[in-house]
């Protein structure tokens, strides 16, 4: 869909002047890097997390259409990371980060469709402040980790709960294709340190929090992961979700809001192709 999907990109121009954004764009089969100014998006000639080197094609935004911003060599997701969530989920606080991987297959884009892959399935929206890393990191510390810090966007972790129950580890439940929206843009500069978040359901609101109400800061997050494993440049990382989380059904519209950032747009259909038979039992293993 064009980027002039929601009518007003002078709207876009006037957002985003005071912020570095960029995306993910296509314009009929080619797919480019680029940085947003205003109403106009600067062609990069290469990934924007290795070096911001625009070239000289300028295109206009409402002519292009809007992509996945970001390719990961990993997607990171952390859990339990909002107290009020925690208390939904009837868990308790374990005192570190909880981390699992997702695939970055599961990477949809802005006005993407999430395709439930098990329709009797509980599937559950779970929106996220998502951190881009924009240097090796290994073994940073809390108080550097945020110079590893490319940008900012806005993500869904999109759960199958019966699966998530039945094999006790979170790496398939959440790893289905179109199971992590992420987007429209990244934002080099942003200060997400008290930054609200919120998702709408069909209009109506079903999340709201702040991000300074994370258990585990974007710092404390980064440090905590790089003393497991290297962090590459474009790596994601969503930060947890707080209370409100609840199922999604065919027709649905999901609207994710990080402050006064365009907000992640998505529908809800059944995948036309959904596993069946063995693909759908779990084999109890607790790994």
């Amino acid at each position: 869909m064009p980027a002039s999907f929601d009518s007003a990109t002078g709207a876009v121009a006037l957002q985003f002047r005071h912020m570095k954004t960029f995306g993910g764009f296509r314009s009929g089969n080619d797919f480019f890097y680029g940085e947003l100014r205003g109403d106009e998006v600067h062609r990069l000639s290469q990934p924007y997390w290795t070096q911001v080197q625009p070239t000289r094609e300028i295109l206009p935004l409402a002519n292009l259409q809007i992509d996945v911003p970001v390719t990961p060599s990993k997607v990171i997701a952390v859990g339990l990371n909002y107290a009020d969530h925690i208390a939904e989920m009837k868990r308790t606080e374990i005192g570190a980060p909880l981390i699992w991987f997702k695939a970055p297959s599961s990477l949809l884009a802005h006005h993407g469709v999430i395709e439930i892959a098990f329709p009797r399935h509980q599937t559950d929206f779970e929106t996220e402040l998502a951190v881009v890393i924009g240097a090796r990191t290994k073994n940073v510390s809390a108080d550097d980790a945020l110079d590893h810090v490319f940008g900012y966007t806005i993500g869904l972790d999109i759960t199958d709960r019966d699966l998530q129950k039945q094999e006790k580890q979170f790496g398939r439940c959440k790893s289905f294709d179109s199971y992590t929206p992420i987007g429209p843009f990244v934002y080099a500069d942003a200060d997400v340190r008290d930054a609200s978040i919120k998702l709408r359901q069909n209009g109506e609101l079903r999340q709201s929090s702040r991000t300074s109400r994370m258990i585990h800061s974007v710092g404390q997050i980064i440090s905590f992961v790089s003393q497991s494993l290297t962090l590459l440049p474009g790596d994601v990382i969503l930060t947890g979700t707080p209370a409100g989380v609840g199922p999604i059904q065919a027709g649905d519209e999901l609207e994710a809001e990080i402050d006064d950032w365009l907000p992640l747009r998505n529908t809800v259909a059944i995948a036309q192709n959904f596993p069946t038979g063995n693909a759908e039992r779990s084999s109890g293993n607790t790994i």
